[in-house]
């Protein structure tokens, strides 16, 4: 067949794709598909027909069968960064890249600072002995729990040590809490500390540096029943939840301040590359830490005697929590901090019409142990969709825009490969990414305990693409059978308590915290983002029974979820590749804008007097009329048949800039990577919306506030002034 893109001539292009995907619809009969003529954002009404048969095609290639078949090669041994299995695997995904007909592949190199560990223990010295086991149970049934690749418990980036020293309870180790010790009367400096997975969430990494900044010595945090083992429901391996031994591994950097290599900040660990020494690093902890599970850290909360904890404190475990008294602990850490080489995979299909426009997707490779969920069921997910549009472009049919795909490696440490990879090619990226299409966990949740209703379809964006988001998952088919759309909504209602399920614009997550591969090409290249993925009961993360069995018996057994997740990332990066007009909509943008801005002054009570917020939603206000008056004349003018291929591109170009103008490059009081003025992360990853204003008014800093809403003003400006001019040739065809 012809190499064909919808750049071709209208009327030949649908009739050419009407031949290419006959016999494939009448594969597909079952699924339901959207009406060829619905309109899609962005496209001429031609090109609207048009992409829908090709999403059809698209649709009909992904299989259950094959996505297990990913599953169990990716998941067949531990994988963690720096391992030669997870170099395997990268080998792996190039080779199958290179077969599915993908272009340019290349495997990136990058040396940066790693940490593994050399040997761990723990030991309660009195009142009685006990060591800690720091190692997870096998199971019969499940093979890969015996393997002796399995790591014990570690925890990336820990400084070693050791300390023999009273052990304290602080609950989730937020600042909140070792306040509370305080007016007990109770100091951590120079103990240990122990505390949870979390309750409230925050991310291990704050935790480290609370402790390390309350003058502990070392810290302990173990998984309490209460937030995902046996209070929740049936444990492993009858049900999703952790067991008694599960650990949970990760990283304790503080990627929240900068993240990637901690020797090479803000620039990329290329082979050559100048690294800073460790100790000046901001991101590395000072501080010694260990994961434990429940059955390690019950002795020591048994045996304490001092005073009992608040109700809020008291976990799952059957005994009454204390906040220290009697227990004294020898915590001993050695890690080989060293650096060792990352590989970032990438791979790509050139545009037909726009090569130098990029929709960039992603999933990391690296995982803790198996990562049967995190990452492995993204990976899956991910080589399905390769193999489609690869199996596409075999047919002669490529995206008019460049389709780039990486396999990141180093997430877990410190999202590390995709933010070198970022640092790397920030120059172009920022001229020419159109989004970054994110997907971690394809599947964190078990579809065997979900109800009827299903999985979560969990997606978070930028205000701007959420609308698009929407109207794509009505063209896919969920596994209950209905479209996605109608049972992401179910499930919305279902998960809020909801009377009635929720409108359109309150589908999507619009804040958008870290913690995964989007956060270079937000945060600090201003690029639009989105992340997908299905969230369910799910207990058992960075151990050892997040492998293969669980989500062949209890996370995703039919696979389905995988497919699901593959078509609706394959959609949106089609749509994104093929329209005519990039589909952004500011005027979301700009109510979302307003929302963020209200939220921060009820929440802190802002007095307007000292910061001038009302120019600022008036500001607001313009953006999102010229986002609302380009909309329309743009639709007005796609309805008509569409302008000039010149007129668009040039169109497509500055709304490729609007983005990019909400960084500042001094980045956010105290964070100089973290560029966006509209997003960042808090500390402990959480969502952070307007983060210097934010920051500023949290600290009841006026003069600060009122810069960041100076700035904040600014940008605004700069982005009305462009859409106007961006709207007033169209308003003049029309």
């Amino acid at each position: 067949m012809r190499k064909i893109s919808l750049a071709a001539p209208v009327s030949f292009f649908v009739v050419l794709i009407f031949s290419a995907t006959f016999t494939s619809l009448r594969s597909a009969q079952h699924q339901k598909t959207p009406s060829s003529s619905a309109p899609i954002r962005g496209f001429v009404a031609a090109h609207a027909v048009a992409e829908h048969r090709l999403e059809a095609e698209f649709q009909a290639i992904p299989s259950p069968e094959k996505a297990r078949e990913w599953h169990r090669t990716l998941t067949a041994e531990p994988h963690p960064a720096a391992s030669d299995r997870n170099n395997y695997l990268a080998d792996f995904i190039a080779d199958e890249w290179r077969k599915q007909g993908l272009e340019d592949v290349a495997l990136r190199r990058y040396d940066v600072l790693h940490s593994k560990p050399r040997s761990v223990s723990l030991e309660m010295t009195t009142p009685v002995h006990y060591t800690a086991t720091l190692r997870e149970d096998p199971y019969e049934v499940d093979p890969d729990t015996k393997n002796p690749a399995v790591s014990g418990a570690y925890f990336g980036y820990s400084a070693s040590g050791e300390v023999t020293a009273e052990v304290v309870y602080a609950h989730s180790g937020n600042p909140e809490d070792y306040d509370l010790l305080r007016r007990n009367g109770i100091s951590v400096k120079g103990k240990i500390v122990l505390v949870r997975y979390s309750n409230p969430y925050s991310y291990r990494g704050f935790k480290a540096l609370t402790a390390e900044r309350e003058g502990a010595a070392a810290l302990l945090i173990y998984s309490d029943p209460a937030e995902d083992g046996y209070a929740r429901e049936k444990v492993f391996p009858d049900g999703p939840w952790g067991p008694e031994s599960h650990i949970q591994r990760g990283a304790i950097t503080y990627d929240y301040i900068v993240p990637g290599d901690p020797t090479t900040p803000g620039w990329a660990s290329v082979p050559g590359a100048k690294h800073i020494p460790p100790e000046e690093a901001r991101s590395l902890p000072k501080i010694i830490g260990l994961p434990l599970s429940w059955h390690d850290a019950k002795p020591l909360l048994e045996n304490m005697n001092g005073p009992e904890v608040p109700k809020d404190w008291q976990g799952a475990l059957p005994i009454k929590y204390r906040m220290t008294g009697g227990v004294t602990a020898h915590v001993k850490v050695d890690m080989d901090t060293s650096l060792q080489p990352y590989t970032v995979v990438e791979g790509r299909i050139r545009g037909t019409e726009w090569p130098e426009e990029w929709v960039l997707l992603g999933n990391h490779r690296d995982a803790w142990v198996f990562g049967g969920v995190d990452p492995s069921s993204g990976t899956a997910s991910m080589l399905e969709l390769t193999r489609a549009l690869g199996e596409l472009k075999q047919r002669g049919i490529r995206p008019r825009r460049t389709v780039l795909v990486c396999s990141w490696d180093g997430e877990e440490y410190a999202l590390t490969g995709s933010t070198e990879w970022g640092e790397q090619f920030a120059d172009d990226l920022k001229k020419k990414l159109v989004a970054y299409l994110n997907v971690d966990e394809s599947v964190a949740g078990a579809a065997t305990t979900a109800g009827p209703e299903g999985l979560s379809f969990s997606p978070s964006a930028v205000a701007s693409l959420a609308p698009m988001l929407v109207e794509a998952s009505k063209d896919v088919r969920a596994p209950s059978g209905k479209s996605l759309y109608e049972a992401w909504r179910a499930t919305s209602r279902r998960d809020t308590n909801a009377s009635q399920p929720p409108l359109d614009s309150g589908l999507v997550e619009t804040r958008i915290g870290s913690g995964s591969d989007h956060t270079v090409f937000l945060n600090h290249l201003g690029r639009p983002v989105i992340n997908l993925g299905f969230t369910g009961d799910y207990g058992v993360y960075h151990s050892m029974y997040d492998d293969r069995y669980w989500m062949e018996h209890i996370g995703d057994p039919t696979f389905e979820y995988h497919v699901a997740l593959t078509n609706i990332w394959g959609l949106v990066a089609l749509r994104l590749a093929n329209a005519d007009v990039l589909p952004y909509d500011f005027g979301f943008n700009a109510l979302a804008l307003d929302h963020f801005l209200s939220e921060t002054e009820v929440r802190n009570k802002i007095d307007t007097h000292k910061v001038r917020l009302k120019k600022l939603h008036e500001r607001i206000g313009e953006f999102q009329k010229a986002g609302n008056e380009l909309s329309k004349a743009v639709e007005k003018g796609l309805a008509a048949g569409g302008n000039s291929a010149e007129k668009m591109e040039r169109l497509n170009q500055q709304l490729l800039q609007v983005e990019s103008n909400w960084l500042h490059p001094d980045g956010i009081p105290g964070r100089p990577w973290f560029q966006h003025l509209i997003y960042a992360s808090r500390y402990t990853y959480a969502h952070l919306e307007l983060p210097g204003l934010t920051e500023a008014v949290e600290k009841g800093d006026s003069k600060v506030a009122s810069e960041q809403e100076a700035l904040l003003e600014r940008a605004l400006q700069k982005n009305i002034e462009l859409l106007r001019r961006a709207k007033d040739p169209w308003e003049k065809n029309n």
